[in-house]
């Protein structure tokens, strides 16, 4: 059931750029009203109508007055839901006997079982031979309580093999070849503990929030991960009171970084770094399923609030590499305290507001929007993620796997160069985005690929202001053969002349191109360069895209082996030009073209 205050949440503009939101409220009226979500409450709500009423709140679970909780939702929550208190859940089924065992499970999922039942005892001995607390045991039959409690066994043994197999076999070549693998846990808020994703029957909500910095956060010990990590949340937060605001907002699962992300300094931290190698490329998957996703702008679990100079911090949501693939159309603003910012009122239609800190809030969000449906151009994703700031060396090459909806991403391996990391990630993206670095680039790379920039490139030299360009020209790897190939158009031999030199005024520079056709006639064409790399006066090899109408260029030289290396990129941008130089029959069609 979703709770009342679910309402007074509101989710990301639907406008871009300053034309932003209209009714805030009414955005987050509509969304929450969606069919999906009203259906899905109302068979909750029959399914448990009999069961008794819960209430948790915070001095329940914390011992904090409910007065001195800054964040309405995260005072108590009351339903009639199969959801147990904190104390509840740390009961240890050894304590219990199988009786008394049943007994709790009946009165929290409202089932009549009896030990008669068949398969139903091996079931609970095995949560006390297992040691288990109510909480996990919980978790991992309540999913099938209802359906048919004399098969569960069998199925969760058979789920368990297959997810197991199935991430044994994820990784081939340092390679993930199935980018949309679901989390590894998920943090089940009715029993308060972290289960494996194969016991849940429904997809998890996500929390994305920003990191705060280390002096700002502490480590916690908890049962809700079988105290398997310490857990780094924000001093002045609460894993319990975060629960409680979740529940308010309509969840049942959820996805939390730093409870169902193995982390460090544990006693697990050789499975750490193994599990990480899957799991960290493929945290996007989570973001975007289609399920909601909940927003702390201002640290996990923390009141939302903006000042000056909160845009510009480090630690800000929208400074960091990981949130740039957390975007989702699906979204609730989490931490709303009832004054915050989204209650905040556009003073004009252009989407302002009265207080500029909060114009410029919605406009970064807005900005964001359309890299969350589609990156158009890899340079776009690029330069939104070289602005973040990232705790591991490798972390915003990883946080761009997921966003470039690539077919295969690279697994996660810390300690690696970012040069490595970046081939990688450059060799399994799609086509159409090694294409936009071929065909977009201006200069040769200055790694081990000439013909795409190298990662200290991208986040030192200045990138293409492409304006979304849809290119969709494709360099295809090889990756037997570690071979890059691009087919299209070919000139043979082309003289490039007048783009040898920059222009101190930083403007688009104008040269030409001069050709012989069959009878050894020459043709000049007017050609356009909107970068600043010089290309030395001198007779070259010219390739074209396929799709591109003969409008974008990429200048190279032959090397001995066959193979070519970029030298730089121009553009025909007059169409008359592009129409004579195709009726020349200088062009040949279809060349595939290899690359270094």
């Amino acid at each position: 059931m979703i709770g009342e205050d679910a309402l007074e949440n509101v989710g990301l503009p639907s406008d871009t750029g300053l034309q932003l939101i209209g009714s805030i409220q009414e955005q987050q009226v509509q969304r929450e009203e969606s069919g999906r979500m009203r259906i899905r409450a109302m068979k909750e709500a029959r399914k448990h109508r009999t069961l008794p009423q819960v209430t948790i709140s915070s001095f329940t679970e914390t011992g904090q007055a409910e007065s001195s909780v800054k964040i309405p939702a995260q005072k108590a929550y009351t339903d009639r839901q199969p959801i147990i208190s904190s104390s509840l859940a740390s009961t240890s089924c050894a304590s219990l006997d199988i009786t008394e065992l049943l007994r709790l499970l009946n009165t929290t999922l409202g089932a009549s079982y009896t030990l008669s039942t068949p398969s139903l005892l091996s079931q609970l001995e095995l949560c006390i031979s297992s040691d288990y607390d109510f909480g996990t045991a919980l978790g991992r039959l309540r999913p099938r309580w209802h359906i048919d409690p004399t098969t569960a066994l069998g199925e969760l043994c058979t789920l368990e093999a297959q997810d197991r197999e199935m991430r044994q076999k994820a990784i081939v070549d340092k390679r993930i070849l199935t980018p949309s693998m679901p989390p590894r846990r998920v943090w089940d808020l009715y029993s308060n503990r972290v289960v494996p994703h194969w016991i849940i029957r429904r997809e998890p909500w996500a929390i994305s929030h920003a990191w705060m910095d280390p002096k700002d956060r502490v480590e916690v010990q908890t049962p809700i991960n079988g105290y398997e990590w310490p857990v780094p949340i924000p001093k002045d937060a609460s894993l319990e009171l975060i629960r409680i605001e979740m529940l308010h907002l309509g969840a049942q699962y959820v996805w939390l970084d730093v409870l169902c992300l193995r982390q460090g300094d544990g006693p697990g931290e050789h499975l750490r770094m193994d599990e990480w190698k899957l799991d960290v490329p493929t945290i996007g998957q989570v973001y975007h399923q289609n399920q909601m996703v909940v927003y702390y702008y201002s640290g996990l679990g923390r009141p939302f609030s903006l000042k000056a100079g909160d845009l510009e911090s480090r630690r800000c949501w929208f400074n960091r590499a990981w949130t740039l693939q957390e975007i989702s159309e699906n979204s609730i603003v989490g931490g709303d305290t009832g004054g915050s910012p989204l209650k905040a009122v556009p003073i004009n239609d252009q989407g302002n507001f009265e207080d500029g800190v909060v114009t410029r809030f919605f406009e970064k969000l807005g900005s964001l929007k359309n890299i969350a449906q589609e990156v158009h151009n890899v340079f776009d994703a690029l330069a939104h993620m070289r602005k973040r700031e990232s705790e591991g060396a490798i972390d915003k090459i990883a946080g761009l796997a997921f966003l470039l909806r690539s077919k295969t991403i690279p697994a996660y391996y810390e300690t690696q160069s970012v040069e490595d990391a970046w081939t990688g990630l450059a060799n399994a993206m799609r086509e159409k985005y090694r294409g936009d670095m071929l065909f977009l680039y201006p200069s040769p790379g200055d790694g081990n690929r000439k013909w795409r920039p190298s990662w200290n490139q991208i986040l030192t030299m200045e990138l293409p202001a492409t304006g979304s360009v849809y290119l969709h020209e494709e360099v295809t790897r090889f990756h037997g053969f570690d071979i890059d190939r691009h087919d299209g158009y070919c000139i043979e031999k082309g003289y490039v002349r007048g783009l040898a030199v920059s222009d101190p005024q930083r403007a688009g520079r104008r040269g030409e191109m001069r050709v012989k056709d069959d009878t050894g006639r020459s043709h000049t064409f007017k050609i356009f360069a909107t970068h600043q790399y010089p290309i030395p006066e001198a007779s070259y090899t010219l390739i074209s895209g396929a799709l591109t109408d003969m409008e974008d260029w990429v200048v190279r030289q032959r090397l001995p082996d066959r193979r070519f290396e970029k030298v730089s990129v121009f553009r025909i941008i007059d169409r008359n030009e592009t129409r004579r130089l195709k009726e020349l029959g200088v062009v040949r069609h279809r060349s595939a073209n290899y690359f270094i």
